[in-house]
């Protein structure tokens, strides 16, 4: 049944109700009736005290002593059960509406992530929910705790963000969800490399979806997750059981960041298994320097090498003909040799206009 069209009572009573004015009903006292139904009086005297619930047991014993089906004692017990329970779910909905103000919600919203809600309790649901949670407290034990530590092997507890990160790499969990990849294999993912190093040197429009289908053929999920305000994070690499996943942001819209970014995961991946996560341009207490060069120096190697770098250097002053000529022979994209040459400040950013149409903004949302 749809979420809208679900009824909840706003208020149920106790089968002890119901009982106690039966038995005055009959003008029988509780010590008869437990007599009558071979049920110990304190429990009977509990029971209309609202201090003791029916179990299906007593139930039939009721049903023969009062006439009245065991099925009605036992609906309004459940509905009496399930009442308290909505209620300590809206006291704890109150005490993490708190927390849920911390998110960007309103950002969550408008990507789509979140149902939109009028009231903070009902977005603090929806927040719960997209975290598959039952409260704050297990989302700091996951998140900043590491109490789930084969799940979530780092903390987030000394970033500047956790909030947002952690909505961004929620997202890309259930993004990975949605994807079927074949089994994962270290030598199948290595082979198909060359395969998607060609698909950035052409950078055709549905270039997203050429990288996704063969990393898929691979057994790596890569997934494009839109920045979250305050979560400026360009990439992360993971494994979610022995799936790896690599998760994009497109932040810099350019095309050569965006290809540096991928094969520096592809890196983490081939080079470092499964027992970290990696977080691409934010500052967390488990980051490996050491590691994070490694996948630099691998990315360098797939998107443009330092000898093919220093070949192009060597034929200055250069012309918007020579980079692309350049990009031909080393299988690359013109941008990305604009872009490394920015990076290393071998030209400025502003020299970088002269090959502007070069240049790829890409919007990979929009694709």
């Amino acid at each position: 049944m749809a979420k809208h069209n679900q009824y909840f009572p706003q208020i149920a009573f106790h089968p002890g109700d119901t009982l106690t004015e039966k038995l005055e009903e009959l003008e029988m006292g509780p010590k008869e009736f437990a007599l009558r139904t071979g049920k110990p009086e304190k429990t009977i005297i509990a029971i209309m005290k609202e201090k003791s619930s029916i179990t299906p047991d007593m139930a039939v014993q009721f049903e023969h002593v009062l006439k009245i089906p065991a099925h009605f004692w036992l609906n309004i017990q459940r509905n009496y059960d399930e009442y308290l329970a909505r209620e300590e779910r809206r006291e704890l909905l109150s005490l993490s509406t708190s927390w849920a103000k911390k998110f960007p919600l309103a950002d969550m919203i408008k990507k789509g992530w979140l149902l939109q809600n009028s009231t903070l309790e009902g977005k603090t649901a929806d927040l719960l929910a997209f975290f598959s949670i039952s409260n704050h407290t297990a989302w700091e034990d996951y998140y900043l705790k590491q109490q789930l530590k084969v799940a979530f092997r780092i903390s987030l507890a000394h970033t500047k963000e956790p909030y947002a990160i952690s909505a961004w790499l929620r997202k890309g969990d259930l993004q990975a969800t949605e994807l079927s990849s074949k089994e994962y294999n270290d030598k199948n993912f290595r082979e198909v490399l060359p395969e998607i190093k060609t698909i950035m040197a052409k950078h055709p429009a549905d270039f997203f979806k050429k990288l996704q289908a063969s990393c898929l053929e691979a057994g790596v999920k890569v997934v494009h997750t839109p920045c979250l305000p305050k979560a400026p994070i360009v990439g992360s690499t993971r494994w979610l059981n022995d799936t790896p996943l690599i998760q994009l942001s497109g932040r810099y819209n350019r095309n050569d960041s965006f290809w540096f970014t991928f094969f520096h995961e592809a890196g983490h991946i081939l080079l470092h298994g499964k027992k970290d996560i990696f977080l691409e341009k934010i500052e967390y207490s488990d980051i490996d320097l050491r590691k994070e060069e490694e996948a630099d120096n691998f990315a360098v190697k797939w998107t443009l090498t330092k000898e093919e770098e220093q070949e192009i250097i060597d034929s200055v002053p250069l012309t918007e003909s020579d980079i692309k000529s350049f990009a031909k022979k080393f299988n690359t994209n013109p941008a990305i040799i604009i872009g490394r040459l920015q990076h290393d400040r071998l030209i400025s950013y502003g020299l970088g206009e002269i090959f502007s149409n070069l240049l790829i903004l890409i919007e990979i949302h929009s694709l």
